[in-house]
């Protein structure tokens, strides 16, 4: 990688981080305003209001717990991709065919998805390798998966600290 692509990726970085950053602070905002209409509405008193308030809060917590591991799970992604890269097991897919709209072609999506699968059996206790798998999944379109083995991956690199 060259500098000017080097420098480019951390600018790419840093604006996605930027997004993040405001579309979190947009979202605490929002769960604070929900807890401060859950207030103004119980404090007018009656069983309804009190309800509807406590519904609110409710759900402000939830947004909240939401938020919290949609950011942490991020992070540990995040972490596991620099930690691979740095190793130099990191899926490289630049050389793979793509469809128009940038994503790896069925075929060649799957053929890398065989080859990293063999790669996990032969040492299913490697965080890399099940980092690798959930990438392969994501590549073959299986998102459900690609989340399990991602969890599991995750796992695997804490145990190994």
């Amino acid at each position: 990688m060259t500098s000017s692509e080097s420098s480019r990726q951390e600018r790419g970085n840093l604006g996605q981080l930027l997004v993040i950053g405001f579309l979190a602070v947009a979202m605490l905002v929002y769960i604070g305003l929900i807890g401060v209409w859950a207030w103004m509405i119980m404090r007018r008193g009656g069983g309804a209001n009190i309800g509807l308030g406590l519904g609110m809060i409710v759900l402000a917590l939830v947004g909240l717990w939401i938020l919290w591991s949609v950011l942490r799970n991020g992070y540990a992604h995040q972490r596991l991709a620099a930690r691979a890269k740095a190793l130099g097991r990191d899926l490289d897919v630049s050389g793979l065919p793509t469809m128009p709209s940038g994503r790896v072609q069925r075929d060649a999506a799957d053929d890398l998805f065989a080859r990293v699968k063999a790669e996990y059996e032969a040492d299913p206790e490697s965080w890399v390798n099940a980092y690798r798998l959930a990438r392969a999944y994501d590549y073959a379109g299986d998102r459900s998966r690609a989340r399990d083995w991602m969890t599991r991956a995750v796992s695997l690199e804490k145990a190994t600290r």
